[in-house]
């Protein structure tokens, strides 16, 4: 008996094997994909600048110089990063109303989209802090107590012990922490906007910066108690004993006189 022959293939038979053993395991995707995406990120990033650069010749560029480079009105903004750029606009002080001892917080006038765009071109001037992530300032795994022991230390100082903030010298003054976003809080440690100190890592590690903004959310969170009675703004109790005894003290005399002028008065009739 003859053998049957064997069946001839079809040329293109090994291709769709293989094709279809790349696609089970990924490597289809593997192949093909990740150039795809890094060019497709890239592209949006280089997008992100163009109209990022539009935005600040617009905005920015009669203080700031045409490329950041700074003016007798503004500083250079080369090497500020994107921190800062998303810290200052995004609390309204950037653009500036007008020069002052210090620029204040007001309602922002660009969409988040477009502070994103400023940030990514000014972060292309020069290497700076990135913008944080929510896990980076987010609560999870915060340790509240180490962080009010880091804010009495390094920040009671200027912005109180609760964090409400007080004047400076010069007509400056350390802004109220009441409100304020967790992330915005965490780039001016990052970033030490106008009168305050930077907090690098290598200061304020990003554990110690979590454990800080976790601090400030409960001591001024709707939940919180004041167990001090009747504050004057929690500017602490030397301030507040100090106006206690003054203005206390005053009323008692002022009691004392009255007391006195009317017992004067009715001894003469």
């Amino acid at each position: 008996m003859k053998k049957l022959s064997a069946r001839r293939r079809h040329p293109l038979a090994a291709l769709v094997v293989l094709l279809l053993a790349l696609a089970c395991t990924g490597g289809l995707y593997a192949a093909f994909a990740p150039a795809d995406k890094a060019q497709a990120d890239e592209t949006a990033q280089s997008l992100a600048i163009d109209e990022g650069k539009k935005l600040y010749s617009v905005g920015c560029a009669s203080c700031h110089g045409t490329d950041g480079q700074g003016t007798t009105d503004g500083p250079s903004l080369v090497g500020v990063g994107a921190a800062a750029v998303d810290f200052q606009v995004g609390t309204g002080r950037m653009p500036a109303q007008q020069p002052g001892a210090q620029v204040p917080r007001k309602k922002n006038i660009y969409s988040q989209a477009e502070i994103d765009q400023l940030a990514a071109y000014v972060a292309s001037l020069g290497a700076g802090p990135t913008v944080p992530t929510k896990e980076q300032y987010g609560p999870e795994g915060a340790d509240i107590a180490k962080g009010g022991d880091l804010f009495r230390t390094n920040c009671a100082q200027c912005h109180n012990f609760t964090g409400k903030g007080g004047a400076l010298t010069h007509g400056k003054y350390a802004p109220t922490l009441e409100g304020v976003d967790p992330k915005h809080i965490y780039e001016a440690m990052e970033t030490g906007p106008q009168n305050m100190p930077s907090f690098p890592d290598g200061t304020l590690s990003e554990q110690n910066k979590k454990d800080i903004i976790a601090y400030l959310n409960a001591v001024n969170g709707e939940e919180s108690e004041s167990r001090g009675g009747l504050e004057l703004g929690g500017i602490g109790p030397v301030a507040e004993g100090l106006f206690g005894w003054i203005f206390g003290l005053g009323t008692l005399v002022a009691i004392a006189v009255w007391v006195a002028a009317r017992t004067a008065k009715a001894k003469k009739s």
